[in-house]
């Protein structure tokens, strides 16, 4: 098998889990998922390099996250969640281990952060100097919040899951305006979660949205497996390339290939 320098393609959102990992009161519990699981699935689709999202479910405790990055040896990256008090020294350690962003999940039910704005503006200066971008998950409905949130801070934005755009999501949304300036502002946005917007595999109801949000986006689209598919009910048993196969569908072959080999590498080196 190919070793992952060899293997050109970037699963940029996966999660690893513990079982026995402390987990915050309210929310679920994940079974164990390794590295090594994520790693075999993602080189046998050509897949050699990976971005670890922080789970809610663990907080801004990102150990489990940072001993994966390190197994990696230098292979993957990272993006964290961290308190409002994380000290220099810890954020140091974090971007030693591949970490290139912070997190704020205004969807799940212990990740959401009461003030993300206070939080950002407070860690801005500190996230700049270390060239780290800011990635949210949040109905679309929030995103014409981020506007001036973007425009203070002058950080790079990324938008999770289709940024909250649904299936069912009308064309003449405040979303899709809203969606257009945060790009023209030079956010980027992750095509995965498609579970999470109200669509079935193999996903067709979603190549429409997929295509105006590429007409946006262009060379900042990014793709992710989101494995292993973590839900507040049932998380579905999706194949690995499942994911991946509503992208190859509904985009042009020239930008598909590089969305999934070549972007990252900006956001990410």
């Amino acid at each position: 098998m190919k070793t992952a320098p060899e293997l050109a393609g970037w699963d940029c959102h996966v999660h690893v889990f513990d079982a026995d990992a402390p987990v915050l009161a309210g929310h679920y519990r994940p079974p164990t998922r390794t590295l090594a699981e994520i790693e075999s699935r993602a080189a046998a689709a050509g897949v050699g390099h990976l971005v670890l999202v922080q789970p809610s479910v663990y907080g801004s405790d990102n150990g489990l996250m940072l001993q994966a990055l390190r197994a990696g040896q230098g292979h993957h990256r990272g993006v964290a969640v961290v308190a409002a008090e994380v000290s220099d020294a810890e954020l140091d350690a974090l971007h030693a281990a591949g970490v290139r962003g912070i997190r704020f999940n205004q969807v799940s039910p212990v990740g959401a952060s009461s003030d993300p704005a206070a939080l950002l503006h407070r860690l801005a200066p500190r996230l700049q100097e270390r060239g780290w971008h800011v990635q949210w998950y949040l109905h679309a409905a929030g995103l014409p919040a981020l506007l001036p949130l973007q425009r203070q801070t002058g950080l790079v934005f990324v938008l999770d899951h289709l940024a909250g755009i649904a299936a069912d999501t009308p064309t003449d949304a405040p979303a899709w305006s809203a969606l257009a300036a945060l790009a023209a502002g030079g956010a980027w946005l992750k095509l995965s979660g498609w579970y999470r917007l109200q669509a079935q595999a193999p996903y067709r109801a979603l190549h429409a949205p997929l295509q105006r949000a590429a007409g946006l986006f262009g060379r900042q689209l990014l793709w992710g497996s989101d494995w292993p598919h973590t839900s507040l009910g049932q998380a579905p048993d999706l194949p690995y390339d499942a994911t991946w196969q509503p992208v190859h569908d509904a985009l042009d072959p020239t930008l598909a290939q590089a969305l999934r080999c070549e972007h990252p590498w900006r956001l990410y080196r």
